[in-house]
């Protein structure tokens, strides 16, 4: 076949593949259930991820953010219900073929003893290995590429152990990044940081998202920080979708009560217009309770 047949199969082929992402997206949850041994988690949830969007999770602890992604990434097999990844079940896929596509920073991620930045960095490539393909060039440029991005290049001899909290975090990503993965989920990635570090590393998913078109997916405890700067936001409670959209769409005062139990108002960001929540005040609060508590007394009244 000539080189011009060639291109034009490979224009088709992609043509083809544009065309069933613009109508299916790449990710996906289709009433799961998920629990740990006999503690159900969530029951029938569904979720699309759109595509080339930075989505957030958030919701109260132990509403199911967390199982929820473990199950989107395949560490994690529904009881019911199934995750599709391209449309494919992602449990039938192995797991490089996964890693290929989709790359993982855990909630806690602990480094081997004795491991270099550099050499963490560089396993994010074993995706890419195989028995007729070892460390090349085009790895090596990855892999500094991936420092360079995440601001750790100059730290690449050191020892990861010997790094603060903030320049480990920037190291995982990197590490996911030398994945070269189209779609990049984030198991609560600001956890632990200083405030600075909490927008530095949510900074450079949105330098991801923007620049590089990636699908993003992460976990944020941060209500502000997900409206801020999610393009999608996914509101979970006690493992039910209660609400779904851009933020500047779902996030109100009534959503936040419903969800976190928290009253509030909610008001636009003086520097980027999103929305903004703004607890009521304690006194607010214990007085608006102590009305609640009057109100519900009287209904039971004689």
């Amino acid at each position: 076949m000539s080189d011009q047949g060639n291109q034009n199969d490979q224009s088709g082929l992609s043509s083809g593949l544009n065309n069933r992402r613009s109508t299916v997206n790449r990710l996906s949850a289709e009433n799961v259930t998920l629990a740990y041994d006999q503690r159900v988690i969530a029951r029938e949830l569904s979720v699309e991820i759109p595509d080339s969007s930075f989505t957030v999770i958030v919701g109260p602890n132990a509403c199911g953010k967390s199982t929820l992604l473990r199950a989107l990434s395949r560490m994690l097999k529904p009881n019911e219900g199934r995750v599709l990844l391209d449309g494919q079940v992602i449990q039938s896929m192995s797991a490089k073929k996964v890693a290929r596509t989709l790359g993982l920073l855990p909630q806690s991620s602990i480094a081997p003893d004795g491991i270099t930045v550099g050499d963490l960095v560089g396993r994010g490539r074993y995706p890419h290995q195989g028995i007729l393909r070892q460390w090349s060039q085009e790895d090596e440029r990855v892999v500094q590429e991936s420092m360079a991005q995440t601001g750790v290049a100059e730290l690449a001899d050191r020892y990861v152990d010997e790094l603060s909290g903030g320049q480990r975090q920037r190291v995982w990503i990197a590490m996911a990044l030398a994945q070269q993965t189209p779609l990049l989920l984030l198991d609560e990635p600001t956890t632990y940081l200083d405030i600075q570090h909490q927008i530095d590393v949510l900074d450079l998913c949105a330098e991801l998202h923007e620049e590089q078109g990636r699908t993003l997916v992460a976990v944020l405890h941060d209500l502000n920080h997900a409206a801020r700067y999610a393009t999608h936001l996914i509101a979970l409670r006690e493992g039910a979708v209660i609400a779904q959209g851009a933020p500047s769409d779902i996030v109100t005062a009534e959503l936040v009560e419903e969800v976190f139990g928290l009253r509030c108002q909610v008001i636009d960001d003086p520097e980027t217009g999103t929305p903004l929540v703004v607890p009521a005040a304690r006194k607010a609060r214990t007085a608006q309770a102590r009305t609640d508590h009057q109100k519900v007394a009287a209904t039971k009244a004689p």
